[in-house]
């Protein structure tokens, strides 16, 4: 029950009502160091919840848990059960490779442990919810390495790996590590390399062999105290493949909302234009960048970046060429959002 006295009130569900089948309103305030008054609220708030609490009047009245129902090891409100629904139903996008089937059995799960208010609610969303799986996905990381690595950063301890760089070569790292954190899809952990003296960030994809060395050390601050930022700032400063530099004529601002991933890579020029780098290993994806750009601008690249995008212009023009436009209302396309 989610007492505000003591934060044993908070786990009363558990270690009151579901130990035994009756407790008298006296016992409960004694075994859990809360008032009556706090025992009160919370069973109302579990009546409020769905759970069925019976209670009877007098010197001998109490509390009993209706027969045939077990109570979970956590309450949930309506949008805390929905937002976790959610959240293991679109798991898929979460770049864990196996973690489908797992987030699917814990909504299982979940589902039983609700009362049946929540209950159905859930079931609704889990028919209702669907998600586009693409056969490229990209590099997947294994959740029991998230995991381990998880334990490693909240103790403290130092860890080695192997871990295979973006030219295919491998070593084994010792390193401290901090945080994990993910760039759509992406994991990376960010941890102080022994070896180099410095920070680092590592491709979960990359590590295998993940082993603690069972030696803690002090927390090591992260520069400028904010890890997400620093990822941010380190992944568009890392060395690419193909270089493409585009100065646009629009404000930043306005290309910064229509583009996602390019961080410390945008930079404004004057109210009215702004320099994005968009170097990338793959091809295809600074193209589909430059394309996100919405309005004009040149480009200073690499030859293989300027065939790849001539090709693909020309293949545009032809099967633009070769398709009349549609009109009328007999024209079919495809769905629109809300339409």
């Amino acid at each position: 029950m989610p007492g505000e006295e003591s934060g044993e009130g908070r786990g009363a569900h558990r270690v009151g009502l579901q130990t035994r089948r009756e407790w008298s309103g006296a016992d409960l305030t004694e075994r859990l160091s809360v008032t009556v008054r706090t025992v009160r609220r919370d069973i109302d708030r579990l009546r409020e919840l769905g759970y069925p609490v019976d209670s009877t009047r007098g010197h001998a009245g109490g509390y009993r848990l209706a027969p045939g129902t077990d109570l979970p090891p956590l309450l949930l409100d309506d949008d805390e059960a929905v937002a976790i629904a959610v959240g293991l139903r679109t798991a898929t996008g979460s770049g864990l490779s196996g973690v489908e089937g797992s987030a699917l059995r814990a909504l299982g799960k979940l589902e039983q442990v609700l009362p049946r208010r929540l209950r159905g609610q859930v079931a609704a969303l889990q028919a209702s919810l669907a998600g586009i799986t693409w056969e490229e996905r990209g590099p997947r990381a294994d959740p029991a390495l998230l995991a381990g690595l998880a334990v490693a950063c909240r103790d403290h301890e130092v860890i080695t790996f192997d871990y295979t760089t973006r030219h295919g070569t491998a070593a084994l790292r010792r390193a401290e590590p901090c945080h994990l954190v993910d760039s759509g899809g992406l994991w990376y952990l960010l941890a102080h390399d022994a070896g180099k003296d410095d920070w680092r960030l590592f491709r979960l994809d990359r590590i295998s062999d993940l082993t603690p060395t069972g030696r803690r050390v002090p927390p090591r601050p992260v520069p400028g105290d904010d890890p997400a930022a620093f990822v941010a700032s380190r992944l568009s400063a890392a060395p690419t493949r193909y270089r493409a530099v585009a100065t646009v004529h629009a404000p930043a601002g306005r290309i910064r909302a229509r583009t996602r991933g390019l961080g410390t890579r945008l930079k404004p020029v004057d109210d009215h234009t702004c320099v994005v780098d968009v170097s990338d290993d793959h091809l295809p994806r600074i193209a589909q960048t430059l394309a996100g750009l919405d309005a004009e601008y040149t480009l200073d690249a690499d030859a293989d970046v300027l065939a790849h995008l001539r090709t693909a212009a020309h293949r545009a023009l032809r099967a633009t060429a070769a398709s009349p436009p549609r009109e009328g209302a007999d024209a079919v396309g495809p769905a629109r959002p809300g339409g």
